[in-house]
């Protein structure tokens, strides 16, 4: 219910964000001829304005879209967001587009204002934002090609959107016929407020407060020759202030950095331990970047900064007869926290897990999965792509027969819950096979940290 809420509200505000402007535009301008101008040129203007409106608004909303608002993320889980900010993005500049030949087509004239050194500052800016959006969408098209660090693409791209969202607004206020009418000044006003307090809250609010989220190193727990677990506790803030302990659902994810710094390198993590694990929090991290490299040099009593919960891929968001979890990898991270926080509050229904890893080496937890069966109505699984000879258990991909094998009926498998995190590859093919399963695609529920 208090999703469907937060859903409700948060589709509002953007609807509001995306039309008032839109709306407003012609109510105030309605079109009306002007002395040489036809009726034609003067609707394919205001057209031009509505569209120009509504590019803007959508680049408010694509910029504050992955601004770490706790409630959006619970709301639409990080790929929800993700998607949207990546819809929204391309959608500004198709909109871009067609108000650039509007503005032409109503008046051939305006071919003029391509000329960069002649044009009025009003084109310039106009000119700027387009380019730094073109730029926009180049970087991340050719991110992997280009083969440049996460962080470098990161901040050129953090740099580009505020470039585009700077120039936009100076072009409004250089054309000035908007901005001339209190009504639509003051709506305008109120999206520089919005998108300035998102931005103020993403880029100064959450380094400022960096003291008060940070942890320090317990231990840390190798699991194999390149994973670790990372075991975190509260760093005490004064004797009389206490600790400040990270409540989150199990199956949800923090960013992690190792200085408050606005300019400190931070990636995200699910947790893995149980929500129900007191002042301690878990992170089993795969070691194949720099980033993660660093985090397991660390040392007991290292400080590390958190930025979180987030997510929505979770069980406490939904109810459910029984979940079917299938993990690729460290992917099992997630399902670990889940396991672990349903054996705490000895849960009753029963479970699925499929695990999937290249060799016997790459199977995470075993032990304690053996464990958790003992304590759980749990049926688990384990699939290995590259066998040994010796294997006697499930191989290959993961097929319908397989599946079949693991799942109650038709009409029991539709009332469970399906959650899904591994390798992109993976994801896809899992979600072809259970597409085909004719799984309700309400129940399916995936998280990749794809973020470009």
């Amino acid at each position: 219910m208090r999703r469907q809420l937060e859903r409700t509200l948060w589709a509002t505000v953007f609807l509001a964000v995306l039309l008032a402007p839109v709306l407003l535009a012609p109510l105030l301008h309605g079109p009306r001829t002007r002395n040489g101008s036809s009726l034609t040129s003067e609707l394919l203007s205001e057209l031009s304005v509505g569209i120009g409106l509504l590019a803007t608004s959508m680049l408010v909303c694509a910029v504050a879209l992955p601004s770490r608002l706790r409630t959006l993320t619970r709301t639409l889980g990080i790929d929800g967001v993700l998607g949207i900010h990546r819809f929204v993005g391309l959608a500004v500049i198709l909109l871009v587009g067609l108000h650039i030949v509007l503005v032409v087509a109503a008046h051939p004239a305006n071919m003029a204002l391509f000329d960069v050194l002649h044009a009025p500052n009003r084109a310039r800016t106009a000119l700027g934002a387009t380019v730094a959006l073109g730029a926009l969408v180049a970087l991340t098209v050719l991110r992997r090609r280009l083969r440049h660090r996460y962080e470098v693409w990161r901040w050129v791209h953090v740099a580009l959107a505020g470039t585009a969202l700077v120039l936009s607004g100076l072009h409004i206020w250089l054309l000035h016929h908007l901005v001339r009418d209190a009504a639509m000044l003051a709506l305008l006003a109120v999206l520089a407020v919005g998108v300035l307090g998102v931005l103020a809250y993403r880029w100064l609010w959450l380094p400022v407060l960096g003291a008060r989220r940070e942890y320090v190193v317990r231990e840390i727990r190798p699991e194999t020759s390149t994973v670790s677990t990372l075991v975190l506790e509260p760093r005490r803030h004064g004797a009389r202030r206490g600790y400040r302990t990270l409540e989150f659902a199990p199956g949800q994810f923090a960013w992690l950095r190792l200085n408050p710094s606005v300019r400190a390198q931070e990636h995200p993590f699910t947790i893995a331990s149980s929500a129900h694990l007191g002042l301690w929090t878990e992170f089993t991290i795969r070691h194949s970047g720099d980033f993660t490299r660093e985090l397991r040099l660390l040392r007991p009593g290292s400080s590390v900064w958190v930025d979180g919960p987030h997510g929505a891929f979770t069980l406490d968001l939904r109810r459910t007869t029984g979940l079917v979890m299938i993990a690729g990898g460290v992917g099992i991270t997630p399902m670990m926290s889940m396991l672990r926080t349903l054996a705490h509050r000895r849960d009753r229904r029963p479970h699925r897990l499929l695990v999937i890893a290249r060799t016997v080496e790459d199977l995470l937890f075993r032990p304690e999965i053996r464990q958790l069966q003992q304590r759980l109505d749990l049926t688990v699984v384990e699939l290995l792509r590259q066998p040994p000879p010796s294997w006697s258990g499930a191989s290959g991909t993961v097929d319908e027969d397989l599946l079949t094998a693991l799942l109650p009926g038709k009409f029991r498998r539709n009332q469970l819950d399906y959650y899904l995190c591994g390798p992109p590859a993976l994801v896809t093919d899992v979600l072809t096979v259970l597409d085909g399963m004719d799984i309700p695609q309400p129940r399916i529920h995936t998280e990749q940290f794809d973020l470009v």
